[in-house]
């Protein structure tokens, strides 16, 4: 008991004066609550910034833990607006794209080929003239005086080539009887042949005239639109002068000279090698409306080492005249055509941490991520080879609002949303990419269309 007695004396002795230790127990304690609290607020800011940051970084993550919380956005009560397009299975052209300039198959300037005054011209600028039209008239009375020249000299020297001749013919009957001796015979055979050789002259004179008094009428060598002219009428011209009096282009057909890539060189030659005809498609400068189509006639002997490109030439019938010499435009030459394969539009493919892919919707309007693979992108369709099935809806709109089991209310794009059946264009502008590299591509570097 005493033993009791004596280990109960401290808690006593405590009981006995509480005013003496109060204050010194809370003063001791106060920056341990305020540690606890300012733990506390360390943990809710860590957990909520690593949080949010790994939603950033992963997107589906987000999706798997919608469907596990309820009241969510897409789930639940709400429901999320989107526009989808159906899944087509079709083909999809490949192209590829380069910078091009129009160029004239033909361009003429003209010249006289005689000296004189120009009289008069017979074009207007701006005019589509044809092969042997009359295009200037020069002063052709020069040559016409040239010509009656020519025409007195043969006539004279005909009549005494005939009374040489004449003479001849007596001489020899002479020289048959010894009236005459053999000299002068042969001195009169060699005066005939001399009056033969003046009148082989002359006749070449009066062609010679007649070439120029064919000159002096100026006629168009080739079909093609005039340009401006160049000398008005009254004025001297010489065969010698540096201009000439217009300049014809042809325009029918005309030829558009492209480059592209040399590493899409060997594709494009074993398709000429095969003898497979490649068509071309010229756009305008913002390649976004197709001017004309022709086709690819030939490829250069040899690779530009500062660009790393090579020349092609294209022909183009240019029906219409809508391409003129020296425009500038963007170039699409069809190589190949991707077959049987899953159509959607561009807007519909997503990319992320977890590769490409797609929000299909289903029976029960619920959204599921389906991973793609991109075996062909031009325009604003791409082909799939796989992860999505032909007839399948996937979203084009609204897809910022989307996770995997989102609930939707579809509403069909307007058209054939999902791309073009069949060989051909696809919708939009075409686009020259390599399987699974979506997007235009400078031509300096992979043969793409500047735009």
């Amino acid at each position: 008991m005493g033993q009791l007695n004596s280990m109960d004396l401290p808690e006593s002795s405590a009981h006995s004066s509480p005013s003496a230790s109060t204050p010194k127990s809370s003063k001791s304690l106060w920056w341990l609550w305020a540690l606890v609290v300012a733990g506390i607020v360390l943990g809710v800011w860590y957990f909520r910034g690593s949080r949010s940051s790994s939603e950033a970084a992963n997107p589906s993550a987000p999706a798997a833990a919608g469907k596990s919380g309820k009241g969510g956005a897409g789930m639940g009560g709400f429901v999320v607006p989107v526009v989808v397009a159906t899944a087509q299975h079709g083909d999809l052209p490949v192209y590829f794209n380069g910078l091009g300039t129009v160029t004239a198959f033909n361009t003429v300037t003209i010249h006289s080929r005689v000296d004189g005054q120009l009289l008069s011209v017979s074009f207007k600028e701006g005019q589509y003239v044809h092969e042997g039209d009359l295009l200037a008239q020069i002063d052709p009375r020069p040559f016409q005086v040239q010509l009656q020249s020519a025409q007195g000299m043969l006539a004279k020297d005909q009549a005494l080539r005939k009374d040489a001749q004449a003479n001849l013919e007596r001489y020899q009957l002479l020289f048959k009887e010894g009236v005459i001796p053999q000299q002068q015979l042969d001195t009169q055979g060699a005066l005939v042949g001399q009056y033969d050789g003046s009148i082989r002259a002359d006749e070449s004179a009066i062609a010679n005239a007649q070439l120029q008094l064919t000159y002096s009428r100026i006629t168009a060598p080739i079909s093609g639109r005039v340009g401006l002219r160049l000398v008005d009428p009254g004025n001297i011209v010489h065969a010698a002068d540096a201009n000439g009096l217009l300049v014809i282009t042809q325009l029918q057909p005309i030829a558009v000279i492209f480059t592209l890539p040399q590493d899409q060189l060997p594709q494009v030659s074993a398709k000429l090698r095969s003898g497979a005809q490649l068509n071309v498609d010229a756009y305008d400068r913002d390649d976004t409306q197709k001017i004309a189509t022709g086709k690819l006639l030939t490829i250069d002997n040899e690779i530009d080492p500062t660009t790393g490109t090579y020349k092609l030439k294209s022909v183009f019938s240019n029906a219409d005249n809508a391409l003129f010499p020296n425009q500038f435009v963007n170039v699409h030459l069809l190589v190949d055509t991707k077959h049987d394969l899953t159509i959607v539009p561009a807007a519909a493919i997503q990319r992320g941490p977890q590769g490409t892919y797609v929000y299909a919707v289903g029976g029960d309007n619920t959204t599921k991520i389906r991973t793609v693979t991109i075996a062909q992108v031009t325009g604003n369709s791409i082909g799939l080879n796989g992860g999505l099935n032909p007839g399948d809806a996937v979203v084009i709109d609204g897809q910022d609002k989307l996770q995997d089991g989102s609930k939707v209310a579809p509403s069909m794009a307007g058209g054939n949303s999902g791309g073009n059946r069949g060989t051909g264009s696809a919708p939009g502008t075409p686009t020259a990419t390599a399987a699974g590299a979506p997007g235009k591509s400078s031509p300096s570097s992979s043969g793409g269309s500047r735009k």
